[in-house]
């Protein structure tokens, strides 16, 4: 637990939005030091680093490779890319295996060891919930589901963007080959046609081993996840046409599906991420000519009017334990990437109208920072209850660059 004594001690930190020294996502020093605390304290308590026993979930890892390689291009440390190094080896060694409490062993792919080492995302890779997933034959329960492993297709997203961002950083073909098969796989065992002839629909979490569906139903924005990343990864530069699995097939399927889709939400973790899809969105669109405007127009409409909607129902005024701060962050790093958007767009005038909405609301995201940077908040049992996550996620709110950083 991060001790209030500890440089995390920020306290309030509202004001360091309109103060000097900060970067294009608003950052100071101050909530630099603040990411990196939290970052060297995650890294120590989850066996990054340090002698504790490895403790792999993989949404917070996601998250937690990117902050790492944020703080090597703001430090030029180069202990933090071996952090992340280390984070992606343990990760792919644990979650991309079976749990020790499974009769099965291996990879989860079922490949030998040797290609299970060259290949590691090859079978997709595992939650890492505390308890075994539901058996085939055991009734389902939707309570205990939460907390049963499996595979989530929003996660392995998440993995996808991590990856992607390491091969950016580090130069090395693997990262991103991993992200490809990684696409590939959660694609073809994800979507499942209901009608021949009609658009595809998705499975909302998957056993370990991607033989059958752990819940049906499709998530809100899976589509949308899928499409993006499956953009991001087949348009850039690393891509090998002819050795990379081809995701032309993924992203026509992603597509039919994202045409029908509504995307307004009042979850804060749901509107940060079609933020964050918007940031990647338009990156794709006008740093690599890819013709999406309409899409991310849509995209913006539907996150400006849900951002709206969540400000003017004003739900951070409870206190912190009856808050969820790891969600909350969520919508806070998506409203860092609004910036981002609007100098990319700025030539396209529509884009910038549609782009400018949102951004109004901006200062949700310094009341989220502020409140969860005070380390009277991160005492109570809601922080600690998830205090992985919240760590993390709170790192790369107050400091974004790495993650964003496209």
């Amino acid at each position: 637990m991060l001790r209030p004594s500890s440089p995390a001690g920020l306290g309030n930190v509202s004001a360091a939005f309109d103060g000097p020294g900060r970067d294009r996502y608003g950052t100071t020093a101050k909530m630099s030091d603040l990411a990196e605390a939290l970052m060297t304290e995650f890294a120590e308590s989850t066996g990054v680093s340090g002698r504790a026993t490895p403790r792999r979930y993989l949404w917070t890892d996601a998250f937690a490779v990117c902050n790492f390689l944020g703080l090597y291009r703001r430090t030029g440390k180069d202990r933090y890319v071996e952090l992340a190094r280390e984070l992606v080896a343990q990760v792919h060694h644990i979650l991309g295996r079976h749990r020790p409490d499974d009769p099965r062993h291996g990879w989860i792919s079922g490949l030998s060891e040797e290609e299970g080492e060259a290949h590691p995302t090859f079978g997709g890779l595992r939650i890492g919930k505390a308890l075994n997933e539901r058996g085939p034959h055991q009734p389902a329960d939707a309570r205990l589901e939460w907390d049963q492993d499996g595979q989530y297709f929003h996660y392995v997203t998440k993995w996808m963007h991590a990856l992607y961002r390491m091969g950016q950083e580090t130069g090395e073909r693997s990262y991103p080959r991993w992200a490809v098969e990684l696409a590939a796989t959660a694609h073809r065992a994800f979507t499942y046609e209901v009608f021949p002839g009609q658009p595809k629909r998705m499975a909302w979490k998957m056993s370990i081993d991607l033989r059958r569906p752990l819940v049906s139903s499709m998530g809100q924005h899976d589509p949308l996840d899928g499409l993006i990343a499956c953009l991001e990864l087949q348009t850039d530069a690393s891509f090998e046409p002819g050795t990379s699995a081809d995701l032309a097939p993924a992203i026509a399927d992603f597509d039919e599906m994202c045409e029908r889709a509504e995307w307004l939400t009042d979850d804060p973790l749901g509107i940060g991420g079609l933020l964050d899809a918007a940031a990647r969105l338009a990156q794709i669109v006008f740093d690599r000519g890819i013709e999406r405007q309409r899409l991310l127009r849509r995209l913006l409409a539907d996150a400006g009017r849900s951002l709206g909607a969540f400000a003017h129902a004003s739900p951070l005024s409870g206190s912190a334990e009856r808050r969820l701060a790891f969600r909350e962050l969520g919508l806070s790093i998506g409203i860092h990437g609004l910036e981002q958007v609007r100098a990319l767009v700025k030539s396209d005038h529509e884009l910038a109208t549609v782009v400018d909405r949102p951004l109004e609301h901006r200062f949700v995201a310094q009341q989220i920072e502020a409140f969860w940077s005070d380390p009277v908040h991160r005492l109570g049992h809601a922080w600690q209850e998830h205090l992985d996550i919240n760590t993390v996620m709170l790192a790369t709110s107050l400091a974004p660059a790495g993650y964003l950083e496209l």
